[in-house]
């Protein structure tokens, strides 16, 4: 009856290809699904649930609210709890890193957030060119799409996807290349064809790209660049930010500060929609209503948001068991790379492992799905196994899913493979020896 129920819907979906359970109920890092079986969830939403599903300080805020008769949806009418959201998120994030960014809400997207950010840059420089990097993801509306790598996203947009400059990000042409000094060398160069651009977008940690990661130094040249030329950078926060590398924000340690910074996904930490753009004081031209929409006032978000931000931005317990959570990641994500000879990508608790053939990494994610692991490939041919779990886990849940990609990677030693790629979806029939 299910499966004749949701047939219904088109077949542009992913997930449920995957992980073809029907869920029910959900519980911190745990998801039930319609038989009773439970799965443990390393992939959070991707990236939208980093303090993990119905964290009761935070459903306790939201239903105290339903219950009261709060205004749920207000556009950009002044409301209670946006004021309490901007309040909170000023006391507890922004002043504490020194930073005077305005806070603007555009659509409740990730794409939204790029698009506004995007069309500010253009508007403040009057230059219409924009810098974006290989391998980089922003959204799939025009806009952000024209910024984002992947072939399979573009391809049936490709037309209209233009005014942006597409360079490769670091490592991407090997070690012995500085791709910033590579764009500092053309834009410097009134010869080589590439406009002045209106802004530099880039993810520190490239989510959906294979979780590339940028270093301190490379991103402070790459800030430069911008400086130099009169571009603003962008930093896309949406699944890196909100703790999700260690630090609220994922620029934290690389010593910038962004002109621009988008960020959805985990901000309202209820998996709630919500997007915002912060910017700095000046960059603030905008027209009353010149980049709007309906859903900008999602005060459900807003209460889930100001929740856990008084949940976990202010406690310094959480600040301990996040350090701890990513530092023991790093480790036993090190020790199966060195195991199974395998390339370990990320930072944070944004961890992958990278195989050299991604009819293995296929593998070893069902193996795992098979065995309750809820867990993703990334990367631009799905050759990254990524972890992805909620930021409250557990030393025994990590531990659970540990042993069950640990297990999965020793099956996958003694599988043999034939790779059978199609149009459709990378496939690959596996026979064990």
């Amino acid at each position: 009856m299910l499966d004749e129920i949701f047939s219904l819907e088109s077949d542009v979906r992913t997930y449920s290809r995957v992980f073809p359970a029907t869920f029910d109920r959900a519980l911190g890092a745990c998801l039930t699904d319609n038989t009773g079986q439970t799965h443990l969830d390393f992939l959070a939403g991707c990236g939208s649930l980093n303090y993990g599903h119905n964290h009761p300080n935070l459903k306790k805020a939201l239903a105290h609210y339903i219950e009261r008769d709060g205004i749920c949806m207000s556009m950009d009418l002044q409301s209670v709890a946006r004021s309490q959201f901007l309040t909170r998120f000023k006391e507890l994030i922004l002043e504490p890193r020194g930073l005077d960014h305005l806070v603007q809400f555009p659509g409740p997207t990730g794409a939204n957030a790029v698009e506004a950010a995007i069309k500010l840059a253009r508007k403040v420089t009057g230059r219409s060119n924009v810098v974006s990097f290989t391998n980089g993801f922003h959204g799939c509306s025009l806009g952000a799409l024209a910024l984002t790598g992947s072939q399979h996203h573009r391809a049936a947009s490709s037309g209209q996807l233009n005014q942006v400059t597409r360079m490769p990000f670091e490592g991407y042409m090997g070690e012995d290349l500085n791709t910033a000094e590579y764009l500092e060398r053309l834009l410097q160069d009134p010869s080589s064809g590439v406009d002045t651009p209106a802004a530099i977008i880039l993810e520190t940690v490239q989510g959906e790209g294979g979780l590339q990661t940028a270093s301190k130094a490379w991103v402070q040249q790459i800030a430069q660049i911008a400086r130099d030329c009169g571009a603003l950078l962008i930093v896309d926060d949406i699944q890196a930010g909100c703790g999700r590398t260690g630090s609220f924000f994922s620029f934290e340690p690389l010593g910038i500060v962004p002109d621009i910074i988008c960020m959805a996904k985990a901000i309202s930490g209820y998996g709630l929609p919500m997007a915002l753009v912060l910017l700095r004081p000046e960059l603030d031209i905008w027209s009353p209503g010149e980049h709007n929409g309906t859903f900008r006032g999602n005060n459900l978000a807003f209460v889930c948001a100001t929740a856990a931000l008084e949940t976990f931005w202010g406690d310094p317990v959480f600040a301990q068991h996040l350090q701890s959570l990513c530092a023991q990641m790093d480790q036993d994500t090190q020790a199966l790379a060195d195991r199974f000879n395998l390339q370990r990508k990320g930072r944070g608790a944004m961890i992958g492992l990278q195989f050299s053939d991604f009819a293995q990494a296929k593998f070893v994610q069902r193996s795992c799905v098979q065995q309750g692991l809820i867990i993703e490939l990334c990367g631009p041919n799905d050759e990254v196994l990524k972890f992805l779990p909620p930021l409250t886990l557990t030393e025994a849940e990590w531990r659970r899913g540990l042993n069950i990609v640990t297990t999965a990677l020793s099956n996958n030693a003694t599988a043999q493979f034939t790779e059978q790629p199609s149009a459709q979806e990378h496939v690959c029939v596996v026979t064990t020896a």
